[in-house]
């Protein structure tokens, strides 16, 4: 168990809405998944089977994909959009449109999106999004400034009108990620804060934990280490499938905690366990650019995923290339009975920058995303490994074993999230 003086030292080391129908998609040996490239939402279709991708086709966005959520029903997926650029971590190609979008799409019976209703403008760069556990709200999260909208979803699924908020709510610093909690009764939101620099002090993170009914956001918890956010830096969370426990991916700290939670929605006031994703606990000092990325419990709640994501970089003969990070998927098995977690690997993950990465439904099969190409030095020479889509056999124990890599080419645009219907 994890006591006050532990938690210290260790981050110092740094179905669906009722009334609703699933849609009816037609019976394949596939499944729609998705991923992005800049502005394109991409289908293909995913044989879990054979451990496959095909591309089939793809809608555009007036600008870059930021995030995308499933509708409880499954009958829509909703997306966020802006070309605005992340202040750290990777950048891509950009368009001229200034605006920031909310846009619903229609999912068709074998996976095809339509764009449905109006699309709702968003005040600056949108983060994450996600759907209450009903189906009836839309929560955008947004980093610079931090803040969460809600907006109603009409009862075709189009996006509806804003619900306005109470100003004095806190969102913290760099929030990241926006989730309803298993119970329906709150939600979170991982604000991240930001490392020191030079020039600037480190930005704390926290947990924020809102009560929530009827779309209003109400202030229940703030959670973080000491109470101070220093030191903890709260990237993603994921539940358990009883609700019992929160799993939080600490990217500043390269670390996985985990919260307690009770059947209301409330975490236990501090973590109960903490401990190190990285083969090396020493990773981020040796290489700079070290952090961890989002965080998925496995659909029978017996392991965890993590990514490891190294894109740090150092001058080789005029190039710059990789400093040696770690790139990996980190694999937990969990004690059932107090949530405790315990590494048992770190796959390879055949690229750089695991943004985001999915399990399928049957729980064999895990996609990650490499968000950009990166130069490796190896034996003297120099080459590029691509961005792309690694995928892994989930073995009953838990671990992954690599099939085959999708190399996807990002030169016009990054690949910055993919995802199944299953999400959530």
């Amino acid at each position: 168990m994890l006591n006050r003086r532990n938690l210290c030292a260790g981050l110092g080391l740094s179905l669906g809405a009722a009334g609703l129908a699933r849609p009816a998609l037609a019976q394949s040996a596939t499944l729609p998944f998705y991923a992005s490239l800049g502005p394109e939402l991409i289908r293909y279709d995913l044989d879990v089977a054979r451990a496959t991708l095909a591309r089939r086709n793809q809608v555009g966005l007036p600008a870059n994909l930021q995030y995308a959520w499933p509708h409880p029903s499954r009958r829509y997926l909703y997306a966020v959009a802006s070309n605005g650029q992340p202040p750290s971590g990777p950048t891509g190609v950009a368009g001229g449109d200034k605006n920031h979008y909310a846009i619903a799409f229609a999912v068709g019976a074998d996976g095809a999106l339509t764009e449905h209703g109006a699309r709702k403008l968003l005040p600056v760069r949108p983060i994450h999004c996600c759907t209450d556990l009903s189906g009836e709200h839309l929560l955008v999260a947004f980093n610079i400034p931090s803040m969460i909208h809600v907006y109603r979803l009409n009862a075709d699924g189009s996006i509806g009108d804003e619900i306005i908020q109470d100003p004095s709510l806190d969102f913290g610093i760099y929030a990241h990620q926006v989730r309803a909690a298993p119970s329906g009764r709150t939600v979170t939101l991982c604000s991240r804060g930001n490392d020191p620099t030079p020039t600037k002090p480190e930005d704390p993170g926290h947990v924020e934990v809102f009560g929530f009914a009827d779309g209003k956001l109400t202030a229940l918890q703030k959670l973080a280490p000491r109470g101070d956010g220093y030191g903890f830096g709260p990237r993603h969370l994921d539940f358990s499938p009883d609700g019992r426990f929160a799993y939080v991916s600490l990217e500043r700290e390269n670390a996985l905690c985990v919260y307690g939670m009770d059947s209301a929605g409330r975490f236990s006031d501090e973590p109960v366990f903490l401990k190190s994703a990285l083969s090396d606990p020493l990773g981020k000092m040796k290489h700079p650019g070290q952090g961890v990325g989002p965080i998925h419990v496995h659909p029978n709640g017996k392991f965890v995923y993590q990514t490891n994501r190294g894109s740090g970089t150092v001058e080789k003969d005029g190039r710059r290339v990789s400093n040696g990070g770690q790139n990996s998927v980190a694999v937990w098995a969990i004690n059932r009975d107090n949530g405790e977690p315990t590494l048992i690997q770190n796959a390879p993950a055949h690229g750089f920058e695991l943004r985001t990465f999915v399990i399928d439904p049957s729980g064999k099969l895990l996609v990650a995303a490499s968000t950009t190409p990166l130069d490796v030095e190896e034996n003297g020479q120099v080459h590029t490994v691509s961005a792309g889509l690694s995928l892994y056999r989930v073995a009953p124990d838990g671990r992954l074993s690599f099939v085959r890599k999708h190399d996807v080419d990002t030169s016009g645009g990054i690949q910055f999230w993919c995802g199944l219907l299953s999400m959530g």
